[in-house]
Formats: C-alpha cells, structure tokens, sequence
C-alpha cells in the first residue's frame, strides 16, 4: 500500500494547515527587518512540517472541535523546530539544508544564533497567550530537554565507545522530544488529559523511528534525495546507529577502520565505511529497530477513538517507514 502524503496525512487537517501558516508569518514579523528576513528565511525552508501536522491531527483525534487555539500551538511548535534547526546549522557548521543554503551560510553565525534565540522566544511569547499552565510547563521542560540533548549529541562526538541506550538518550531529546510536545500539547489543550500520555508515546516511538531511518539514509540515500551530502554524520565523528551496530558486528581491521573514523571524524575512509556498514548487517539491524518503534508508535494510537484524524497518524508513521523499503 502506498500512502500519499497530500491524501491519507495532510487532507484531513488541511484548512486547519493553511490557517497555522498564516499564523507563523504574523508570528515572526518583527520591528527589526534582518530579524523578519532571516526568519522567513528559514520559516519557507521548512520540510513538510510534520511536527505542526502531528499536532493539528492530534488535536481534532483528541476530539477538538475548536481549532484556533490548536492551530496556535502548532505554529509555535513550528517556530520552535525552527529555531532549533538555525542553532543546529551553525554548530553543525552547515551550508545547506535540504538543498537551500543556511541562514547561517547567508547571513552569518552571529545573525542566525539571535534570530534563532528570537524564534524561541517569540514562540514562549505566543505560549504564554494560550493561558494554559500545565500547556506552558510542559513546554518550558521540553526545550530544556531538546537542548541537553543537543550537548548530550556533542558530548557523543567522536566517542566510538557511545553505546546504543546513550544514542537513544541523544535522539529523544534533539528529535522525539519536540514531537512529544505536539502531541501532547494538542491533548492538554483539547482538555482530554487521558490521551496525554498514549499520544506522547505515540510521538516518542515515532521520533525514535524517524531518526533511526534518517541515520539509514546516510549510507543509502543519495545528496540530491537527502539535502545534505552522504557522509555528512560521519565526518563529523557522529555515532550513530548504523557506526553503533556495524561496531558491535565486525572485528579485526573492519572494527578498527568505523572506530577510527568515529574518533577522528573526517571522509578519509568513507567509501571503506559505508561498504563496511553495509556488509555488517548493521543496516538490516537499523531497519528491524525502526520497525519496532514503528510499531510501538502504531500500538499507543490504539488507545484513542477511530477517526480519520487518529488513521492520518499512523499513516504517517508508516510512511516514514517506507522510506527504507
């Protein structure tokens, strides 16, 4: 079955989606005109918009019928990604995202730095109209989570000894983490409090998911289908899943060749790497862990009514899944 992201994902929510746009760029205006380009800048080069989607989708799953304050919030959630997508380029020292340069790489780091601190804080801005207390707790401890995971993730650079748990702890906080707020903001704003916790299961198996099939991608994707260039974690000494398993898997000269590449970073012995990560079974691995979280995501949706909207949420889960097969 293939699963049409426009139809069985954006569909059910899509006026919803037009509305939260608009939303973001009255969010993001501002007195200081470098502060507005830079951020539309980064605003329109924006993905899908998956984690704003999630959360319009959980909300009418939730039952919501009054979408305004929802749409909201999934603006801000958009500002936040955002944000954290700016400071991420400029630590990663990126020039593109996918295939359009980065503000940083445009302007530079100084100018992207502060207008990502102003997206986040214009984001807590608009939290704070929502009036919702439990809603800005539960935000305010998330971004804290979201950047602790960032430094867990530097702290990881070049470590060829991180482990599989201290790689899941890194991707739940730089990419679970924000899906969890969507999901969960959207159930404690449509005041139904007992689906809190399946939809933040639901998100968090998804992110999990999500980025371990991004980390397959690295080795298997092309530059022009990923937005960024093959290898890209591997030059920066990231341990990912893939460099995680194919360690656990091979000995010898091979084990020393994906260690030394951690620890020192750099594409010297990519071509040898990516044959090596291919020929381990560590992507076989990667791919029945995505498989599992996938599932798990799937499992927590259960808890919630039947609705087009609940469907349009596991479609979206699989869809993410497909991108491997």
């Amino acid at each position: 079955m293939t699963i049409d992201f426009k139809q069985d994902i954006l569909a059910p929510v899509a006026t919803d989606f037009a509305e939260m746009d608009q939303l973001i760029n009255e969010g993001i205006s501002s007195k200081v005109a470098l502060v507005m380009s830079v951020s539309k800048h980064v605003v329109e080069a924006g993905g899908k918009r998956m984690r704003p989607i999630m959360c319009l989708l959980a909300a009418h799953a939730c039952g919501e019928t009054d979408l305004k304050r929802s749409q909201m919030l999934a603006a801000i959630i958009e500002m936040l990604h955002t944000a954290t997508l700016v400071h991420d380029d400029v630590v990663d020292e990126s020039g593109l995202r996918r295939g359009k340069p980065t503000a940083n790489a445009t302007w530079n780091n100084q100018t992207a730095v502060l207008v990502g601190d102003f997206l986040i804080s214009r984001a807590f801005d608009l939290l704070v109209d929502l009036d919702n207390m439990t809603l800005l707790k539960d935000f305010s401890t998330g971004t804290c989570e979201i950047a602790e995971g960032e430094v867990l993730q530097l702290q990881a650079q070049h470590q060829p000894d991180t482990d599989e748990n201290t790689y899941l702890s890194i991707i739940h906080g730089k990419t679970s983490r924000l899906f969890e707020l969507a999901t969960e903001g959207a159930a404690i704003l449509a005041g139904t409090p007992q689906y809190r916790e399946p939809l933040r299961r639901f998100a968090g198996h998804f992110g999990n998911a999500f980025q371990i099939i991004d980390d397959i991608l690295d080795y298997t994707s092309d530059a022009e289908t990923l937005g960024k260039n093959i290898g890209d974690d591997l030059m920066e000494g990231k341990p990912t899943l893939p460099l995680i398993a194919a360690l656990k898997n091979t000995q010898g000269e091979q084990h020393d060749i994906i260690r030394r590449s951690i620890s020192t970073g750099g594409t010297s012995e990519l071509e040898q790497v990516i044959d090596i990560v291919h020929r381990s079974g560590a992507l076989d691995y990667c791919r029945s862990r995505a498989q599992q979280e996938t599932d798990l995501a799937l499992q927590a949706l259960q808890a919630l009514p039947e609705s087009p909207y609940r469907q349009a949420l596991g479609n979206l889960a699989n869809m993410a899944l497909f991108r491997i097969q």
